[in-house]
């Protein structure tokens, strides 16, 4: 297993550009211990297009807990809904990625949606994220705020407002999410489109504004070194299903090529 790890935690790596995840749709834990396995520094588990429960996700943050390294969990919820979010944030994740994150307005609901009162409408319980009430003191006075929150931008409005948004106290990072960015521009999965292309120029050059970290989703291996061209500070490489369907059209093509030529 490759360990990436430093002296510094999740959080700070994550800050300085320094985190490189992957992307779980698939709701058992192995696939969580085989990213852990692989020395990924985080799992992005997406609840927003996936049939996860609330209860998979759990077991999905248990068993980045019992794996070998120190596996981040990074927890997409299908909305910028506080319900939807205090329920995910009492599992006791390291982290939100929430979509459509269009205004400043946005933004600052979804911290409130991250925080205690008196600043945010977070509700108060005693749950796995507060050690079931062993640390709950402390956790709801401070513990929470280490919570990483990440704004997608997804809009030509999300762009146009990223700089405003990545300055909004409580956002620590922005994402770019290439797919729904590339339909709304009318460039759908057109990747090298200039339209795209300058969208994401944009995001990268607000973050770096606001000294707030920029990352993106590139699903095949060899997009990465492009990605980190372009001037993402972080990045979620790979999907697990699609990884697993790559991989195996690629030992499909090869057993076929080799009984071709042996016959």
């Amino acid at each position: 297993m490759t360990d990436r790890s430093s002296d510094r935690d999740f959080r700070a790596r994550f800050r300085d550009g320094d985190a490189l995840g992957t992307w779980i749709s698939i709701g058992h834990p192995a696939v969580v211990e085989a990213a852990a396995r692989a020395g990924f520094d985080f799992v992005l588990v997406d609840t927003e297009h996936s049939e996860l429960s609330l209860e998979t996700v759990a077991e999905l943050t248990r068993a980045a807990a019992a794996a070998p390294g120190d596996l981040a969990v990074i927890v997409r919820p299908a909305w910028n809904d506080p319900v939807r979010i205090k329920r995910v944030l009492d599992i006791g994740v390291d982290g939100l990625m929430v979509p459509m994150i269009d205004t400043p307005d946005a933004a600052e609901e979804l911290v409130r949606a991250t925080r205690y009162p008196p600043d945010g409408d977070r509700g108060v319980a005693s749950g796995r994220a507060a050690g079931y009430g062993q640390d709950f003191v402390e956790y709801v006075e401070e513990g929470h705020r280490s919570l990483l929150t990440i704004a997608q931008i997804e809009t030509p409005t999300g762009v146009d407002h990223a700089g405003d948004i990545a300055e909004t106290d409580g956002i620590d990072a922005l994402f770019v999410g290439p797919a729904d960015l590339s339909a709304a521009l009318g460039v759908f999965a057109e990747w090298d489109a200039p339209e795209l292309d300058d969208a994401m120029a944009s995001v990268i050059d607000a973050g770096a504004s606001a000294d707030v970290p920029v990352g993106t989703l590139t699903v095949r291996e060899g997009d990465v070194a492009d990605r980190v061209e372009r001037g993402f500070d972080f990045l979620i490489a790979g999907k697990d299903m699609t990884t697993l369907i790559e991989t195996g059209e690629r030992i499909r093509e090869t057993y076929e090529g080799s009984v071709a030529d042996r016959e």
